[in-house]
């Protein structure tokens, strides 16, 4: 049955009923008030239809009703949907934040973190270049841009850091907790709550700490529900889990892991004997939001390796005085890429898939059950210091590159170029670090080495899951099967 609005009129020919505009009954220059309009439908109910149009209607009825069976029945536009809106594919820059007093003294942003309400951005000073700054002091930025009189170039919070900030992760449930790790081997939770003491707690200086620089820490879920630990890496090697302890002033070993050459997968660690140290150096880590017993780590040497927390094989590395037995938690190796692994990412939309990228500028999509990868995209001529999958797009993800731009990929299109690319201030300045914001999913924050922090305001088109986009996703994650 139709359902007639009032802006509606209708006339019946045959067994058809044939809806049209009463402004049909209207001249051009009429100007109507809303009652006048709603006075003048109310009469066009009882008019005859103007001269002519039931002979047409009875002509063409047949045809037409033809026709609608015919499409009733098609299944050509399966899977997909209308949308009559004009859909922008641009991008659009909405602020450029950054910290006088950080830029005077040459820092980059070397990560940035959205808090869990999607308000707030975090955004962690240090260095990405070559030196020894383990001694230099340091800064966390924070800024909200809900706020009222938000000025880009005042931080709402600064907190100091007696390191270099090499790494930043966000508590996902708790706003005012934010992990960091330090160039010289320190990892802090700060809180931001507490503005004029915000270090809630630290490893401090100890025997369990890492000596080498810390290049990613992130929040892991613990087997009592609600209860989270930080979960670190460095260059050393090491990726250790750390609780806050019972006064919430230090962060306590709990378990670690540690990965030697001689127990990397026999499938890629040929070559690998004989070079320098024993350990290999961990330069990136990703969790699997699917597995709480999986991780992923990238290696200085492009090793990238699947680890699972509850392996019980020890480590073929000194203990060193460690509180903790040290595990070796490598089960399976990817094909490596040629140069240090900067970046890995999980899906949040398949089990299966993950992302990785480092020096030799491409975007790899893998299968954790297969060694070589699905797809490589080539993203730059220099390094790519970070990818992200979308949060809301199953085919897209995004990738920062030392050539100052921002690619971002739709694996849904035909071509494998990008679907959009962030221009900002040439290659002069690297694009060092990227963070969708998962509860504003048109906003993505990108950090560069000139010390800024760009929020930008993606397309709907980068945004809306389109139909099918996760059979899509399906296909792609089985070509290594066929």
């Amino acid at each position: 049955v139709p359902v007639i609005s009032d802006s509606e009129c209708f006339t019946r020919v045959g067994n058809s009923l044939f809806v049209f505009p009463c402004t049909a009954f209207t001249t051009d220059g009429d100007a109507q008030t809303d009652e006048q309009t709603h006075q003048s439908h109310q009469q066009n109910w009882d008019q005859p239809p103007p001269p002519g149009l039931v002979d047409f209607l009875q002509k063409v009825e047949d045809k037409v009703v033809r026709e609608l069976v015919k499409n009733a029945k098609s299944h050509a536009f399966d899977g997909f949907q209308a949308n009559w809106e004009d859909h922008s594919t641009g991008v659009s820059r909405l602020h450029c934040l950054q910290y006088p007093s950080a830029q005077e003294q040459g820092f980059h942003v070397t990560s940035v973190s959205w808090s869990c309400t999607g308000s707030v951005v975090a955004c962690a000073y240090g260095r990405t270049d070559d030196g020894d700054w383990s001694t230099e002091r340091s800064c966390v930025c924070l800024w909200n841009l809900e706020q009222r009189g938000l000025q880009s170039n005042q931080p709402n919070l600064i907190i100091d850091a007696p390191s270099a900030v090499t790494a930043l992760c966000c508590h996902p449930n708790h706003p005012a907790l934010i992990a960091g790790g330090l160039y010289n081997g320190e990892v802090v939770v700060w809180n931001t709550s507490q503005t004029q003491d915000p270090v809630w707690a630290q490893t401090g200086m100890s025997s369990d700490s890492h000596r080498e620089p810390v290049y990613q820490v992130a929040w892991v879920p613990l087997q009592k529900k609600g209860d989270f630990g930080v979960l670190s890496a460095c260059s050393g090697g090491r990726v250790l889990l750390w609780l806050v302890d019972s006064y919430r002033t230090r962060l306590v070993l709990n378990d670690g892991y540690a990965l030697a050459k001689q127990q990397i997968p026999h499938s890629i660690s040929v070559g690998l004997k004989g070079r320098g140290s024993n350990t290999v150096g961990v330069t990136s880590l990703a969790l699997s939001p699917w597995d709480s017993d999986t991780f992923l780590v990238g290696s200085e040497g492009g090793l990238q390796l699947k680890c699972s927390f509850s392996s019980r094989m020890l480590a073929a590395v000194p203990s060193e005085g460690l509180s903790v037995a040290l595990k070796a938690p490598a089960v399976f190796a990817f094909r490596p890429h040629s140069g240090p692994v900067y970046s890995l990412h999980c899906s949040p939309f398949h089990r299966n898939l993950f992302v990785s990228a480092g020096t030799d500028g491409l975007a790899h999509i893998h299968s954790l059950l297969q060694a070589d990868p699905l797809l490589s995209l080539r993203v730059s001529d220099s390094y790519v210091f970070q990818v992200q999958w979308s949060p809301t797009r199953p085919l897209v993800f995004a990738a920062a590159s030392g050539q100052g731009d921002v690619q971002i990929f739709d694996l849904g299109r035909r071509s494998l170029r990008p679907a959009a690319s962030i221009q900002d201030g040439g290659a002069d300045h690297a694009a060092t670090c990227l963070d969708f914001n998962r509860h504003r999913p048109r906003v993505l924050a990108v950090g560069k080495t000139n010390g800024t922090v760009s929020i930008w305001q993606l397309s709907d088109d980068l945004v809306e899951q389109k139909p099918r986009e996760c059979t899509q996703l399906e296909q792609i994650a089985n070509q290594g099967a066929e």
